[in-house]
């Protein structure tokens, strides 16, 4: 499947500890937005995003971050991002989503640039994991909480090799003032994971939520309690082994023009299949982020308020702060 990595992940392995591990994806275009919005700052220090997730990880206990990045933004995400990931004292290391990452006789369609999607992201961390791993993911523009974190680091330390963990969040503390957003809705049972159905979900004028699947039209009044996915995933090495035979699939019948692979259909798939349990762990943390452009003073905002309630340093590179 696609390369043969085994010398570079050997070699990797060799220098590391086991620990808990933050892999954030950060490889998507931001067409929405209208730029890199990972660069946006949002604080008076030139602060991004993932800079307090970072903060917020390192505070529950993760000691390394595996950031997943198109090639041609490397310098500038080793100049900012990485530069202070590693000022917070965490292991920094880089994965790649690269387009011709892919296995050999696939042919790209010539004028294609958005990435393949979460799950050939994801499968990019394969030299760099192991069967010892335990790794959690994150979106790279979307703040998730220091309660969060800190139940993602509990829950995936007692995570066999076969469970899962996803950090899932009530509807009502995720939807967005201006238009639908894309959410994973849970099918649980006693707090088991039985599925996860990607769609749109919105709040109208009358003050109910709606919810439809993606590209079906069929909306439907749903409790603002809901749980639903964030992209919040505690993994094992397990998942990175079901990529390989799901991606062969991908790129062996999909529609390579338009067609994305996501990590909530590897989930999905592996529950059918009776292969692993998925723990929902709920968090009462608000979702904050920059969807559409004009959510970014809004967030700014929040960020500010959750400094003067204590919640974060007035400057989150304060060393004596992080050292504590």
């Amino acid at each position: 499947m696609i390369r043969d990595l085994e010398v570079e992940k050997n070699n990797n392995l060799a220098k590391r500890e086991e620990g808990l591990t933050l892999t954030i994806l950060a490889a998507g275009m931001g067409s929405r937005f209208g730029g890199l919005k990972q660069i946006q700052p949002v604080d008076e220090d030139q602060n991004f995003i993932i800079d307090y997730s970072l903060f917020d990880a390192k505070k529950a206990g993760f000691t390394r971050v595996i950031f997943v990045i198109k090639e041609e933004f490397a310098d500038v995400f080793k100049s900012t991002i990485g530069k202070r990931a590693e000022a917070m004292g965490l292991d920094v290391e880089y994965a790649f989503q690269r387009m011709e990452d892919v296995p050999e006789g696939t042919k790209v369609p010539e004028g294609r640039v958005k990435p393949f999607g979460t799950a050939h992201a994801l499968y990019a961390i394969r030299h760099l994991v192991d069967e010892k791993s335990k790794f959690a993911i994150i979106n790279a523009d979307d703040y998730y909480g220091s309660e969060s974190f800190q139940i993602m680091a509990d829950a995936l330390r007692d995570c066999e090799y076969n469970e899962f963990v996803n950090t899932g969040f009530y509807t009502k503390n995720t939807l967005s003032e201006n238009g639908a957003v894309k959410r994973g809705i849970f099918e649980v049972e006693k707090g088991i994971v039985k599925g996860l159905e990607e769609s749109e979900i919105e709040r109208r004028a009358d003050g109910k939520v709606y919810a439809t699947p993606l590209d079906k039209n069929e909306w439907r009044v749903i409790d603002e309690k809901t749980p639903v996915s964030m992209n919040m995933f505690g993994f094992t090495y397990k998942i990175i082994e079901k990529l390989k035979t799901y991606l062969e699939d991908f790129f062996a019948n999909a529609n390579l023009e338009k067609g994305e692979a996501l990590i909530p259909e590897v989930v999905n798939d592996l529950i059918r299949e009776g292969e692993v349990s998925v723990k929902l762990k709920k968090t009462p943390s608000e979702w904050i982020g920059i969807t559409y452009k004009s959510e970014l003073d809004k967030l700014i905002a929040s960020i500010r308020r959750l400094k003067d309630e204590g919640k974060y340093p007035e400057h989150l590179l304060d060393t004596d702060t992080l050292e504590r």
